[in-house]
């Protein structure tokens, strides 16, 4: 924790790498639509689904204090939602809870385990059961993982609004007026249909995403050995090294250019840390699981009996970082 601090302290006021990176996923979002999009279509639609995956991983930088020390300038590099999906500020919420390690892919204290708990699994109907089981392959979750997400997500959001959560309307509120520039500057601007811009540019770029979250974490006894580190590939850019995924667990302020340099250094001393998770790259995790579950659905250890309350009251009011909103209830994991 101390060289983690010091790691802080002696970082740069502006960290210009990730602000020029900004302007250049807006910017080279732009020029697709404008200038590509009338006479090259197809190049357009791929190089903005590869600008939304960019700055979905731009926005993971954001959450974590870059590029400056102060968080609202930082917000603002990431405001304008070109994945349309994802509010910054839910996702900013989630995933810092999700940064508790000793509670990684408990399904729920975890906000981003793709576990189920056992008797929550038992009470889905079959259909979902269906679904989940080809979500748990990796072709099925470059699919039908940012669907399932995305519409689950939506319908929890909803539920805590109408419950009266302030932040979390708050949150969605900033989201529409980032919406309220990006879909006329889509239909209008670019003259793409919004339909098409769903349907590629958003749902390719979150699946690009999730080929990175696929094999991002699973159950171990050692909260080390929940995080994976994929040594290389072609889309560590896209993916801003967070394929170094570990390395990044336990060094979330460092900034994502120099995890590489960080972990060339210590190399064999975080493949010993987190019991060997590695893979060399995500062409190795696409032969092994493409049509293979590498998880099982069901969590392997944690909640594997129904906790009263749970199911009734899964969220307390708390304060986030952001204010006054709710939380999971936290729960111990049952003792076998």
């Amino acid at each position: 924790m101390t060289s983690m601090n010091n790691r802080r302290r002696n970082a740069p006021g502006i960290e210009w790498p990730t602000v020029v990176l900004a302007f250049f996923c807006y910017g080279t979002w732009l020029a697709a639509g404008l200038f590509l999009w009338p006479s090259y279509p197809l190049l357009a639609l791929v190089v903005l689904a590869l600008m939304a995956a960019l700055q979905s991983s731009l926005a993971h930088e954001v959450l974590h204090g870059h590029p400056t020390r102060n968080a609202q300038l930082n917000e603002a590099f990431v405001f304008l939602p070109i994945g349309l999906v994802w509010p910054f500020r839910r996702f900013k919420t989630i995933h810092l809870r999700h940064h508790a390690d000793e509670r990684l892919t408990d399904p729920l204290d975890d906000p981003e385990s793709y576990y189920k708990a056992l008797w929550h699994h038992d009470e889905l109907p079959p259909a979902m059961k269906f679904l989940l089981k080809i979500n748990n392959t990796m072709i099925g979750r470059l699919i039908l993982g940012p669907w399932l997400s995305c519409i689950g997500f939506f319908i929890d959001d909803a539920k805590q609004v109408l419950a009266g959560d302030k932040m979390i309307r708050k949150a969605w509120l900033l989201h529409a007026v980032g919406l309220a520039v990006v879909l006329p500057v889509v239909q209008f601007g670019f003259g793409i249909p919004l339909w098409l811009y769903i349907l590629v540019p958003v749902w390719l770029g979150q699946s690009l995403i999730s080929i990175r979250t696929f094999a991002e974490h699973q159950w171990s006894e050692h909260p080390e050995g929940r995080t994976v580190i994929v040594e290389r590939s072609p889309l560590s850019f896209l993916f801003l090294n967070n394929n170094l995924h570990f390395v990044h667990h336990k060094s979330p302020t460092v900034a994502w250019y120099r995890l590489p340099k960080l972990f060339r250094e210590r190399r064999d001393e975080w493949l010993r840390m987190n019991n060997g998770y590695a893979y060399p790259n995500y062409l190795a995790l696409l032969k092994a699981y493409a049509f293979k579950a590498k998880e099982p659905i069901v969590h392997p250890v944690l909640r594997r009996t129904p906790e009263p309350g749970r199911a009734f009251k899964p969220r307390v009011r708390a304060r986030s970082l952001n204010g006054l909103g709710s939380a999971p209830v936290p729960a111990e994991p049952p003792k076998e």
